[in-house]
């Protein structure tokens, strides 16, 4: 039997032993070789996986303990930013009213166009340039403009392509599905009465905040306070969970005093009144005696307000609070009632009124006269009348009337920009010449606003009421700062005025008026240019109104109040009597008025029972 070994005798431990058998007898066959394999454990190979297994697990183990104990808070804020949304809950601005509720300020519902340019450049949406030019378009854009709009903010998630947009175009932009645009609310003040509001109104900024006028000055009720939800959503956006509120403030409306009728006459008759004298801008104050509530004030030139594209800067100002001038001649009854008040004179005193000359300077009339009574003082508007008055008198006299009829002081009605005049009451050295001039209206200031609280304080006879802005309910009870007896003796001689100045009356009302006009100041000087003021209030038997018509700079001719601003005063008075239901309580000139006032006089009565019942 022959016996065959492996080749490799050197690897016995490591290779398997094949054996082979052969048999000497050729008569037997030969089985076929039989393989033999023996397992062998190889030691350092078990120990090198053994580590390796050990070692994920500890590294696994160590990592759990990371996210699970130290870094849990950490992680947890990564997953919340990616699950996590606040949605914001917007608070509307609060609308502005009138006395009767009618609309003058109001938001309406606008959209923001909003990109994401790195979205944009990711998803490749510049590639449509189809949508894009579409978008483009409604936008207002040129299709250049929209993609470097885009394109010079590449890594940036939010940039406005156009805001305060229409509903129309909204959705137009919406429909176009681009990837990348989406829309935002952003609601846009809207203003129904346009021009005839826009100075007392004033107008927001593109953010909703108010930049002039009531939205400015009740801007924090206006505002109210955004709420937001806090929840959670899944990739696709669903809210799987709510997390937290934080509560909503809704904005507070304001109702104004103002008349919104007799708001939009006002304004009609002061632009009228502007054209036809070529002047340069003109001014209305109407105000309830009773309550101290302005029921109207306009200014002629105004603007739009829903469009200040090109609007000046000078055209958005409120001249009836921001603009001061000299009350020239509408400052004389108070003159007057000053020297009943103090015994400077008697009720039927005749005043000389001749020539008349204080520190070397003649105090000049318009139309001179030797002698006038004080009726005859205020109806021919006699400076040396008023002035001799004065000079009777201590300069703190007149100086403590004036600021008792609120000259010298701002309203308080909390209008930004409010100027409160000059009136240099504390001046310790008067002059005689100063004495005798600020009777008639020179060397003081005051606004419109100022006037019409002054002729209210002599409406109400003598009892000073602080003026409002906003409806005052229950009226106000006022302070008395002049005499009865004497305020009424004052407006009894303004009733002459206005029968003598046939301009200023309303047929079927008894109405008190002083007209006034006064030299305007440029750059320290006294120039050619002039004021038409008239003052006064209706009706003289149970006054309810007080009215201040200022026409500045007439340029068409004729420039006294008696002839510029004495007929809009009667326009609009007339038409507030009338609007409001005021029992006439004059008799008509003619017998077609007769009726109307009869006719007038039965429907108020008829109102009046209606009401009771």
């Amino acid at each position: 039997m022959v016996r065959f070994n492996s080749s490799k005798k050197s690897n016995k431990s490591k290779k398997t032993i094949r054996k082979l058998v052969v048999p000497t007898t050729t008569a037997i066959k030969p089985n076929k070789p039989k393989m033999v394999f023996e397992r062998c454990f190889i030691r350092w190979r078990y120990l090198i996986a053994t580590g390796l297994i050990f070692f994920g697990l500890g590294a696994l183990v160590a990592r759990a303990a990371y996210v699970q104990a130290i870094n849990s808070d950490i992680l947890s804020g990564e997953a919340d930013k990616r699950s996590l949304r606040k949605d914001e809950i917007l608070s509307v601005r609060g609308s502005i009213l009138d006395r009767n509720g009618q609309l003058l300020s109001v938001s309406v519902p606008m959209s923001a166009v909003i990109a994401e340019p790195k979205r944009i450049l990711k998803e490749g949406s510049l590639n449509d340039k189809e949508r894009i030019k579409a978008l483009a378009d409604v936008l207002g854009l040129s299709y250049n403009e929209l993609v470097k709009k885009i394109e010079k903010n590449p890594k940036s998630g939010f940039l406005y392509l156009a805001r305060q947009v229409e509903a129309g175009k909204a959705q137009y932009v919406k429909e176009l599905k681009i990837k990348g645009i989406s829309l935002e609310s952003e609601p846009r003040r809207f203003y129904p009465r346009v021009e005839e509001t826009a100075h007392l109104l004033g107008y927001t900024d593109i953010d909703g905040n108010g930049i002039e006028g009531i939205e400015k000055s009740f801007n924090t009720m206006l505002v109210g306070k955004d709420g937001s939800r806090l929840v959670r959503k899944d990739k696709r956006g669903n809210v799987v969970e709510h997390i937290a509120d934080q509560k909503k403030y809704d904005a507070q409306d304001v109702t104004l005093s103002i008349d919104e009728k007799l708001q939009s006459m006002v304004y009609r008759e002061i632009k009228k009144a502007v054209t036809e004298n070529k002047a340069e801008s003109g001014t209305a104050v109407l105000v309830d005696v009773r309550t101290g509530e302005v029921l109207a004030m306009a200014n002629a030139p105004s603007y739009n307000p829903n469009n200040r594209v090109g609007v000046k800067a000078e055209l958005m100002r409120n001249r009836a609070i921001t603009d001061v001038f000299e009350p020239g001649s509408t400052v004389k009854p108070f003159v007057v009632l000053t020297a009943l008040q103090r015994g400077a004179t008697q009720r039927n005193e005749v005043i000389n009124t001749g020539s008349f000359t204080v520190s070397g300077k003649e105090i000049v009339d318009v139309a001179p006269r030797p002698q006038q009574t004080l009726d005859e003082i205020l109806i021919n508007s006699s400076n040396r009348g008023v002035s001799r008055l004065a000079l009777r008198m201590p300069p703190s006299a007149l100086m403590d009337t004036y600021q008792a009829a609120g000259l010298g002081k701002a309203t308080d009605l909390g209008l930004v920009g409010e100027q409160a005049g000059v009136l240099n009451a504390n001046r310790k050295r008067w002059a005689d010449i100063d004495r005798a001039t600020v009777a008639y209206g020179y060397g003081i200031t005051a606004t419109p606003l100022q006037m019409a609280r002054a002729y209210a304080t002599l409406g109400s006879f003598g009892i000073y009421r602080p003026l409002s802005i906003t409806k005052v309910d229950p009226p106000v009870i006022g302070q008395r700062v002049f005499s009865e007896k004497t305020t009424k003796e004052i407006v009894n001689m303004l009733e002459k005025v206005a029968i003598k100045n046939k301009r200023a009356m309303v047929e079927g009302y008894r109405v008190g008026v002083k007209t006034g006009t006064a030299r305007k100041i440029e750059n320290g000087r006294y120039v050619n240019k002039y004021v038409a003021f008239t003052a006064g209030i209706a009706p003289i038997s149970d006054p309810r109104y007080a009215l201040i018509i200022l026409i500045n700079d007439p340029k068409a001719g004729q420039y006294y109040g008696g002839a510029v601003s004495a007929p809009v005063f009667s326009s609009i008075m007339g038409y507030a009597l009338r609007t409001n239901g005021i029992a006439p309580d004059a008799e008509p000139t003619d017998k077609t008025a007769k009726r109307t006032v009869r006719l007038t006089s039965r429907k108020t009565e008829q109102n009046n029972v209606k009401q009771a019942n």
